[in-house]
C-alpha cells in the first residue's frame, strides 16, 4: 500500500503510489497547500467560504504599496486559520499593470520539522 501526506493536485495517475501521486515530503504539501489558500476565491470552496485569498482580485488595482500589504496580511490570515502547522515569514507581490499578472513570492517555516522554504508563482487573468 502506498504511503503520502496528501495527493498531488492536479491528480495524476502513479504506479509508484497507487492510484494518484502523492507527495511523500511536508515541504511539497506546504508549497501546494499554501499556492491553494492564495488561488483560491472565498466562496469557491464548497461548504467552507471564508477560505482563500482571492489573489485574482488584486490583478486590477493600481501598483500602489497598499496592495502588497493587503495580499500579505490576506496570506498570513489564511495561513493561520486553515494551515497552523506553517509560519508565513514573508510575502512578496508585484502587480505588471502592463501584462495584468502578479508576482507572487512566499517565504514560510514549518518549525515542528525545521523546514524553512520559499517559493514563487505568478498569477494572471
Amino acid at each position: 500500500m502506498a504511503e503520502g501526506l496528501s495527493v498531488v493536485l492536479p491528480l495524476t495517475v502513479s504506479e509508484r503510489d497507487g492510484t494518484y501521486a502523492l507527495h511523500d515530503s511536508l515541504r511539497t504539501m506546504a508549497q501546494q497547500n499554501i499556492k491553494m489558500v492564495v488561488l483560491t476565491s472565498p466562496g469557491e470552496r464548497v461548504m467552507d467560504p471564508h477560505f482563500g485569498v482571492g489573489i485574482r482580485k488584486y490583478l486590477f488595482h493600481p501598483a500602489l504599496e497598499s496592495v502588497g500589504d493587503i495580499v500579505s496580511s490576506r496570506v498570513k490570515e489564511q495561513a493561520a486559520i486553515y494551515l497552523p502547522y506553517v509560519r508565513i515569514q514573508s510575502v512578496d507581490s508585484k502587480v505588471y499593470a502592463d501584462s495584468n499578472s502578479l508576482f507572487v513570492k512566499v517565504r514560510y517555516s514549518i518549525p515542528s520539522v525545521g523546514v524553512v522554504d520559499e517559493f514563487e508563482f505568478p498569477v494572471s487573468a
